[in-house]
């Protein structure tokens, strides 16, 4: 048949209802019917379906009616503009696709500062000597004079991204915003789940994202390397990769026990160029000393900082650089956040609860800061969920105070919660975690009530990220983990409740490099460890 005349139309727009019955409520849809020159279109009477979507539309639905096998000088048109959130959440599956993809063009070209948009901004660092405010001539002494700025501005909210680094970023950027339908399917939930899929790049996680301009201003600041501290290895591997890219030295700390764990991820960071040492060592001052105080310890960030941070103050043409914790931090990651946004807003969806892993706080930060400004402008109702490990719980556990960021105490007093500086984690498999503070934006948050947290042992976290893994077909990282947790829990609620509730969570990286904990996982081996109220409070005491 060959549709030609506006009777036509108006028939096949009649027909187009009852053809989409299935697709999306038709009650629901404003249908707009359009008459479309396509020169020589041929085709069969088949339906074609196709779907596409505009900067400023929900989502268009393009139907196409071919005529009978001969060239055609016409096609119909017919376009279903969809409603906004509360439709969205009554489609079917096959509406949202699996993957949102974003173009490189839709990349973001601003970092978004949440600090800007904060009535109660984080407090300031604190200079260790004199216990004052750091200066920023003091602060770059230890970090490159532009990362300075961004860490003390309060006010810019949003601020450009260089060429250079989007350049970079264009490599692994946009990533993918997944609908994760077979999870959904497992739990047999009414809720609709997303994850911001991050390891989809050489590091396996979301650090590349601030190691790029961390890397980036430094090579143009003229220095010659920089020193930095991981915990699992993905920091110190995402800052190896954008410093053979910007020809800069880079010397890594690793946490001893991941060191041990991870074997693969060292070697890694050292196929980049970078040289890797397990932190606390013998190499450093502070190392030596934390050793003696400590005999036998596995390390944690808290020390390797300490040491990352002596080599950088002692070494000419070199700076410290942090992979989280930091505001600078969680302005470069919001870039995690924004392209989130963007992917939701095509579809009308606002979350209801955004979830993410915590230790020190970037890939959280990231993920909810422009959904963090809806909320505090008063345009949404969203949650926001940290989840932590439970050997290592600042939020859940730790004091709101000024402390020390590192276990040395070479580095600037944060007011943050924490556990105290001298905590010592006990050595999970999510090493990414085991920081004993927390970011200061965070924090705040927290302390306001806007971010909730809970605490889960890693036995359990790797029961959920199996169970992820097995449904979604990705081996998350052990921090991963924690967020996939909390998004199960959240939909295992929805489930009770009869709630079809949106939940958007981070999947910050891959645990291909995890393998050792998988196996004790699997062979029945992996120990649980929670701290006990004497041994925190004992820690909280020696705060400054």
């Amino acid at each position: 048949m060959d549709f030609r005349g506006r009777e036509e139309s108006r028939k096949a727009a009649s027909n187009a209802r009852r053809h989409t019955a299935a697709v999306t409520p038709a009650e629901r849809m404003t249908v707009r019917a359009k008459w479309v020159p396509c020169a020589n279109v041929g085709g069969t009477a088949d339906l074609f379906f196709s779907l596409s979507h505009g900067v400023n539309s929900v989502g268009w639905a393009f139907l196409f009616f071919p005529g009978p096998r001969a060239p055609l000088s016409y096609c119909h048109h017919i376009c279903f503009c969809i409603g906004r959130r509360t439709t969205m959440k009554e489609l079917k599956n096959r509406d949202i696709p699996y993957k949102i993809y974003l173009s490189e063009d839709e990349m973001p070209r601003y970092w978004y500062n949440v600090r800007a948009d904060m009535v109660n901004k984080p407090a300031p660092l604190l200079n260790p000597g004199t216990l004052q405010p750091m200066t920023a001539e003091e602060m770059g002494q230890v970090f490159c004079a532009e990362l300075v700025r961004q860490e003390m501005d309060n006010d810019t909210k949003f601020i450009p991204i260089p060429e250079d680094v989007r350049n970079f970023y264009r490599m692994y950027r946009p990533s993918p915003l997944v609908r994760a339908y077979c999870l959904e399917e497992k739990l047999g939930t009414p809720a609709h789940i997303y994850y911001k899929f991050e390891g989809n790049n050489t590091s396996g996680s979301h650090k590349l994202n601030s190691a790029v301009p961390q890397a980036y201003y430094a090579k143009r600041q003229g220095l010659k390397g920089v020193t930095t501290e991981t915990g699992a290895g993905q920091w110190g591997t995402a800052l190896s990769m954008a410093c053979a890219f910007f020809h800069l030295e880079c010397h890594v700390y690793m946490v001893k026990c991941s060191y041990e764990q991870k074997p693969h991820r060292r070697e890694v960071m050292r196929t980049y160029g970078a040289a890797v040492t397990p932190s606390p060592s013998s190499t450093t001052e502070v190392g030596r000393r934390i050793l003696a105080e400590n005999p036998g310890t596995s390390g944690s960030l808290g020390c390797a900082i300490s040491e990352a941070v002596e080599v950088a103050v002692k070494t000419p043409g070199y700076r410290y650089v942090l992979g989280s914790v930091l505001n600078q931090v969680l302005l470069h990651q919001s870039i995690i956040g924004l392209e989130t946004k963007t992917a939701l807003d095509k579809y009308g969806i606002t979350p209801d609860v955004v979830i993410g892993c915590a230790g020190g706080g970037s890939n959280l930060g990231g993920l909810i800061s422009p959904f963090v400004a809806d909320r505090l402008r008063g345009r949404t109702g969203t949650r926001f969920v940290a989840v932590e490990p439970a050997a290592c719980p600042s939020l859940t556990r730790g004091k709101y105070a000024y402390d020390f960021c590192d276990t040395g105490k070479v580095c600037p007093l944060a007011k943050m919660y924490t556990l105290g500086s001298g905590y010592m984690p006990a050595a999970i498999h999510a090493g990414g975690l085991r920081y004993h503070g927390m970011s200061t934006v965070l924090s705040e948050l927290h302390d306001r009530g806007i971010l909730e947290a809970i605490s889960v042992p890693q036995s359990t976290v790797f029961k959920m990220a199996e169970l992820f893994a097995r449904s979604e077909g990705i081996l998350p990282a052990p921090e991963s983990g924690h967020a996939i947790y909390g998004a199960i829990q959240e939909a295992l609620r929805c489930k009770e409740e009869g709630k079809a509730e949106n939940i958007v969570f981070g999947l910050s990286g891959t645990g291909y490099f995890d393998m050792v904990a998988y196996g004790n996982y699997n062979d029945g081996k992996m120990q649980d460890y929670l701290p006990g109220d004497e041994e925190i409070a004992a820690s909280l005491a020696k705060l400054p």
